[in-house]
């Protein structure tokens, strides 16, 4: 399984300067009550996306999965043909209280993804790598939008932002082979090559909100 799951993703350097996304204008509004919340973001191969959010202070569980498309079709092999509607997706749950939902933004279009590509990530084609937001309710949808929004009118990046904005039905947690990948696998070449320096841009661009290597990957989804 092991040797299946390293044909998930490409390797290709992700070594170069990271674009520091400035802070959302809209975001969250502190929550009036202690809970947990969840956001769902696709942004090429899930280990890389997960590996950044388990470093994230205020995340408390991320699990890799697949979002877009339907139960059925929920499989790494199928998902892996482009023509299930799935995207490698990551479902983070956090604490409002000590993380914001703008600021997970933020960090997903500076260090865990390229927005401005269309239907890939690096070396890794097909829709299954598309950068996407799976919005969970309404508030999430109006920050998302109005961040695109705000990023592409002060030209942050190289091209107008790619990454889709859309309703999430539903979310599949992949193959526990995929689960937690960087933090087991820390020696995988991928790991080295493309994930690494991803976790190294967060420290450096966000170190107020970076902690050190632990596991947040929970066993089921809430």
């Amino acid at each position: 399984m092991l040797a299946a799951g390293l044909a998930a993703c490409g390797v290709v350097s992700a070594d170069s300067a990271p674009v520091a996304a400035p802070p959302p204008a809209l975001d969250a509004a502190p929550p009036a009550q202690r809970g947990e919340q969840t956001a769902v973001f696709a942004g090429g191969c899930f280990w890389g996306v997960e590996s950044v959010f388990e470093h994230v202070k205020g995340v408390r569980k991320v699990w890799s999965g697949y979002a877009g498309g339907d139960a059925a079709t929920a499989d790494y092999e199928q998902v892996s043909s482009g023509r299930t509607g799935h995207a490698e997706s990551v479902k983070i749950v956090y604490d409002p209280a000590k993380v914001s939902y703008g600021k997970l933004l933020q960090v997903f279009f500076s260090v865990a993804a390229d927005p401005t590509q269309l239907n890939r990530q690096g070396p890794d084609v097909g829709p299954q790598y598309r950068s996407a937001i799976f919005y969970a309710n309404d508030e999430q949808k109006r920050i998302a939008t109005a961040y695109i929004a705000q990023l592409d009118q002060a030209h942050v990046f190289r091209a107008p932002i790619a990454t889709q904005v859309v309703p999430l039905q539903a979310f599949y947690m992949a193959e526990a082979y995929h689960q937690d990948f960087a933090r087991l696998h820390p020696d995988s070449p991928y790991i080295v090559i493309n994930d690494a320096p991803k976790v190294r841009h967060l420290k450096e661009l966000f170190p107020s909100d970076y902690r050190p290597e632990e596991s947040v990957v929970g066993v089921q989804i809430h």
